[in-house]
């Protein structure tokens, strides 16, 4: 796909008396921008029209919220190939959606498997019952490009292992793990797969049934586009009945006793919703589904091209993660050599307008596998819905500029 998608608009170029290049927005690995118009109006619609709480009322907005809430509900649950809605939990992130499946499943004595490309969302969960609750985890390698190998994970599983935790794409490489391969080989095995779809939710398409998946985790704001503050996490029918809830709460529902509900979503889902939030996620998952996941991922795969090729050109810059584009998301770091990556991204933005993230990405496993942890870690930029061939060309001559005088 060569030319930019339909919904692209075209950039606001500055007067030419302004000397401040435009904007060029490479930090949506972090969080997505910008975000759909349907989203915005979303949110604002509740904000100022409908203002009611979820599940606490049953006037006329409380009732079109609540609607609003099983519509995203809904939307979400066919966007990852299941009818079962109930079994999408909303949260308050992708942390938090983590946090509940490994805290709300391992059990003091259990065996877990991860990998060393996960993010402190899965490392520092694992941490803290390793310390509190006699946890043993293994931590699987992957080779020099940010991939794991699904013998090694099937290696290292005991009778006693309860959990296999896989991020599927990785915020520092952009590498896409063998997701289904793991499914497939956890078959035979008791053991729960659990999937962190952080940076592949919205970017590719997902089947958790095809995957094998029995958990998948994800943030609201990142590829599936909507407001910061909100997430969730699938779970596989009948795993609730193991899965412990890890706060307890008013729910909306039987409220005259004081035990959380067992019933779904319920059982997790205590307190107020971020009801503007939610809102948005159901119509950026909305416009997700009008313009296709598969259309997305082949835009960002396109640009994605560009910026490696372009990068790879570039004297003193290393690039990290798979050679192959199909085997990665739009998430490319890279280090300039002698150069401090923290300082790499202040000169981007401030004499350039290119905005990124560098340092370790809370992905610290994953810079010791890469040998960039002592030098800072690397410069990461990550491409999104709405980034055109004019961002990925500005942006790499940005870097083939800094590199130059950088050495």
């Amino acid at each position: 796909m060569n030319a930019p998608l339909p919904w692209l608009a075209p950039k606001t170029h500055l007067p030419r008396h302004m000397t401040e290049p435009p904007r060029i927005y490479l930090d949506n690995a972090a969080t997505s921008w910008p975000k759909p118009p349907g989203v915005l109006a979303a949110v604002r619609r509740h904000l100022e029209q409908l203002g009611a709480p979820s599940g606490r009322g049953a006037y006329r907005e409380a009732v079109d919220v609540d609607r609003g809430i099983e519509q995203a509900r809904l939307g979400l649950a066919r966007l990852i190939g299941t009818d079962n809605a109930r079994q999408v939990v909303f949260m308050f992130n992708g942390s938090d959606a983590l946090n509940l499946a490994i805290h709300g499943l391992v059990r003091p004595g259990d065996h877990v498997v991860t990998t060393v490309c996960e993010h402190n969302s899965v490392l520092r969960p694992l941490r803290m019952l390793q310390e509190t609750a006699d946890l043993e985890v293994t931590y699987v390698r992957c080779n020099g490009q940010g991939l794991v190998d699904p013998t090694d994970i099937q290696q290292a599983l005991r009778p006693t292992t309860r959990l296999v935790a896989l991020v599927q794409a990785s915020n520092v490489t952009g590498a896409l793990q063998p997701v289904a391969e793991v499914g497939h080989l956890l078959a035979e095995h008791p053991a729960k797969f659990l999937v962190d779809a952080a940076q592949s939710l919205g970017h590719v398409p997902i089947d958790v049934d095809q995957l094998g998946v029995d958990l998948l985790a994800a943030p609201g704001h990142k590829g599936l586009l909507a407001p910061l503050g909100t997430g969730c996490l699938y779970i596989r029918p009948g795993l609730e009945h193991e899965l412990r809830p890890i706060r307890q709460g008013g729910t909306g529902t039987i409220s005259d006793q004081d035990v959380q509900p067992e019933t779904l979503p319920a059982k997790y889902e205590c307190g107020i919703h971020n009801v503007p939030g939610i809102l948005g996620i159901g119509a950026a998952v909305q416009f997700l589904m009008e313009q296709t996941v598969q259309a997305i991922e082949e835009h960002e795969a396109c640009q994605t091209r560009r910026l490696l090729e372009g990068l790879r050109e570039i004297p003193d810059v290393t690039v990290y993660g798979p050679d192959d584009i199909s085997l990665r998301v739009g998430v490319v770091s890279f280090s300039i050599d002698g150069s401090d990556p923290q300082e790499i991204a202040a000169m981007l933005d401030a004499g350039h307008r290119v905005q990124t993230r560098a340092g370790f990405h809370c992905a610290p496993k994953m810079h010791q596998a890469l040998g960039t942890t002592e030098r800072g870690g690397t410069v990461r930029l990550s491409l999104g819905w709405a980034t055109t061939e004019e961002d990925v060309r500005g942006a790499v001559d940005a870097v083939r500029q800094i590199a130059a005088v950088a050495v």
